[in-house]
């Protein structure tokens, strides 16, 4: 495979290489976004959100049992909703760039993302995901086997921590909640993102402060927030397995290549129907990857018409959790290993 990432508002191109390849002809016949499609899946999405919400506070003091039953269908109406935001980053939610950016600035301040910043780090994973040269912007830190013994012991203890999955997911949604309202300059944050950070924060401000004054500081509390933080663990999950599994695509830049990159990078995770629906499909990574102009609802014809996708890692839920304890590539072997494997080489 050969390949160079598509420019999507903010994305970043990575390195073009020579040999010739038609993935571009595959890719281009499920681009473009179908205006009906997606304005029904904005509706939808955004009124069983709101419906949800407002059944939660009315059951709150009536039924608290019902209340909590609906925590889990908030949470995977939120996911959802950030899907969407996605797909606007990409350019590929809806026709009109303006129109466009306007949805996903509005899903962003439901989902507690600063749009146009999140947009431009996303634009840097997909320009250089596999990339061992270029690690650092959007993913999760990952580092080589030789670069961990190379560190001290304060350095691996506080590389083993991150890598706990209780921090992980545990500590993962407070990094949205909190760490996202201040950022500073860098190569995903100019003017432009700062900008966008801080409008972002007023308007959760003036979110926060309107559902207070309409429901009140308790139904914010014990409803839209354990709704937000599991979807934002089961959003940390989803991010995670996508790119690490044990056969997972590294490369030094001088050899990586897009394309491949997509594919062998990528994952499939097959999720049931309805788990696929919240999801917004994003379990078919490999395929957005490769394509990120093409939109959640033509990402499974995409996969199932086309072999070149069927080349890509296949995931479970189960091999997804078992996959949680891969904390280092190994560069001699060529795949992603434990700590423990580690420990079991002597080295």
């Amino acid at each position: 495979m050969s390949a160079e990432p598509e420019k999507v508002n903010d994305e970043v191109p990575g390195r073009p290489e020579s040999r010739a390849s038609d993935w571009r002809k595959v890719v281009a016949r499920y681009q473009g976004s179908h205006v009906g499609r997606s304005l029904f899946q904005l509706v939808t999405t955004l009124g069983l959100l709101v419906v949800t919400l407002v059944a939660m506070h009315r059951m709150l003091h009536v039924a608290p049992l019902v209340t909590i039953a609906l925590i889990l269908p908030a949470a995977g109406f939120i996911i959802r909703t950030f899907i969407i935001m996605h797909d606007c980053s990409h350019g590929s939610f809806l026709p009109w760039p303006k129109v466009n950016d306007t949805v996903g600035f509005i899903t962003g301040v439901l989902t507690l993302t600063p749009y146009a910043q999140w947009r431009r780090e996303h634009a840097l994973h997909h320009a250089s995901s596999g990339d061992l040269d270029r690690r650092g912007n959007g993913d999760v830190t990952t580092i080589t086997v030789r670069e961990y013994l190379a560190l001290n012991r304060w350095g691996r203890f506080r590389y083993r921590l991150f890598r706990n999955p209780a921090v992980l997911l545990g500590l993962g949604p407070l990094h949205m909640m909190v760490l996202q309202r201040f950022r500073s300059r860098g190569i995903a944050t100019g003017t432009k993102q700062l900008w966008n950070v801080w409008m972002t924060n007023v308007a959760i401000g003036g979110l926060i402060a309107t559902l207070i004054l309409a429901a009140g500081a308790q139904s914010l509390l014990v409803i839209y927030l354990p709704a937000y933080y599991l979807a934002t663990m089961a959003g940390v999950w989803l991010f995670y397995v996508q790119h690490q599994f044990e056969d997972a695509y590294w490369e030094s830049h001088e050899n990586w290549d897009y394309a491949t990159a997509a594919v062998q990078g990528s994952s499939y995770l097959r999720l049931p129907r309805v788990l696929q629906w919240f999801t917004g499909s994003i379990g078919l990574h490999h395929v957005h990857h490769l394509g990120p102009r093409i939109p959640n609802y033509m990402l499974q014809r995409a996969h199932d018409e086309n072999p070149i996708f069927h080349e890509a890692p296949v995931m479970t839920i189960r091999k997804g959790v078992r996959a949680l304890g891969l904390t280092l590539y190994d560069e001699q072997q060529r795949h992603m290993i434990r700590f423990k494997d580690l420990r079991r080489k002597g080295r």
